[in-house]
């Protein structure tokens, strides 16, 4: 049996989120355990002088990290600070604060440069709030979209615990425009997505799929709707005959009230609710959120940016723990997959 030793080294970068919320208590919280040093190197895009406020107010002192001005002076297996800026910034526990969302964006920058450079082999997020980022030109609707387009890739939403994982079709949009975006081809590539991240990210060689309908008792044969008969159903019938193994539309208020989920290694959801109000039933605080379709694995923890209790010491890090370990385990995989990509077994000579 391997031992940690043989496993591959990873170096997991971290933004900071935004730092009116919990987001820096959760990370500092999990990275004063000295076992995390010993997993992985992680690297804090922010500045000194907003950890130092944190730490003070949170009564954290006995807390550092080894802060260094460039990526490229990060020391390995240890918690590490790289300053991208070196301003003093209005910080108010609990309040919206469009300069703070900004400051957001720039960590998010600062690691989707040095993924691309090579110095950090993951991402966890911090959580942000969406009204505070302002971003000329376009709309902010969360960290998925806007990695997204820093990849010019189609990233795909997989919330996941130990025994559930839900992605979904559409994300962060009105309820009142979901049907119109539920086309054959969005499920299919929705479908595939999630396919090759069970493969890749996730190590499942062959993954079930249950797919949602999108209304009420799945339409119930098209009294309630047409979208199962004529979109849903085809872009299942599509992704089987390519071998893969997936099942639905199913009704989803009986699909999580009987437990058929405990029959597949993930399930896809239409829009946001309807696959992300049973998971947090089942899974709230344990649940990780994972950007599949990238070549940066992305995680982050299933909560919010917790205004109400910033700055008070009440925050749980178990969400944000849990996403560390599940960037460290899927980074590990891409890396034992590349390898092995990079090295096959040699054609084996019989002996006459």
């Amino acid at each position: 049996m391997s031992n940690a030793n043989e496993l591959p080294q990873v170096t997991i970068g971290i933004t900071c989120g935004d730092l009116n919320g919990i987001g820096m208590e959760v990370i500092m919280k999990t990275l004063e355990d000295p076992a995390i040093s010993e997993l992985c190197t992680t690297v804090l895009f922010a500045s000194s002088k907003a950890v130092g406020y944190h730490r003070k107010a949170l009564d954290m002192q006995q807390f550092s990290f080894q802060i260094v001005n460039d990526v490229r002076e990060i020391h390995p297996n240890k918690n590490n600070l790289v300053n991208i800026w070196s301003e003093l910034i209005n910080l108010e526990f609990g309040n919206l604060s469009e300069e703070v969302g900004g400051y957001a964006i720039k960590s998010i920058d600062a690691a989707v440069a040095a993924h691309k450079a090579g110095f950090i082999d993951a991402l966890v997020t911090a959580p942000i709030h969406k009204a505070n980022i302002k971003l000329e030109g376009q709309n902010f609707s969360g960290h998925t979209g806007y990695l997204g387009s820093q990849y010019g890739q189609q990233p795909l939403m997989i919330l996941t615990s130990r025994n559930l994982r839900v992605a979904l079709v559409t994300e962060h949009v009105p309820i009142a425009e979901v049907a119109g975006l539920i086309t054959k081809q969005r499920v299919v590539n929705a479908i595939k997505l999630l396919h090759n991240s069970l493969q890749l990210d996730f190590g499942i060689f062959k993954p079930r799929i249950a797919v949602l309908g999108l209304n009420p008792h799945a339409g119930d044969g098209g009294l309630i709707g047409q979208e199962e008969e004529t979109v849903i159903a085809p872009a299942i019938a599509a992704c089987a005959q390519e071998g893969m193994l997936v099942s639905g539309p199913f009704a989803a208020d009986g699909f999580f009230g009987n437990h058929k989920y405990e029959n597949f290694d993930a399930i896809l959801a239409m829009y946001h609710d309807q696959g992300l109000a049973p998971f947090k039933a089942l899974s709230f605080g344990n649940g990780v959120n994972v950007t599949a379709g990238l070549d940066l694995v992305r995680t982050s923890p299933d909560h919010g940016v917790g205004f109400d209790i910033a700055g008070q010491g009440k925050a749980d890090e178990n969400s944000f723990r849990q996403a560390l370990y599940a960037a460290i385990d899927i980074a590990r995989t891409r890396k034992l997959e590349a390898s092995l990509r990079a090295n096959p077994l040699k054609p084996q000579q019989l002996p006459h």
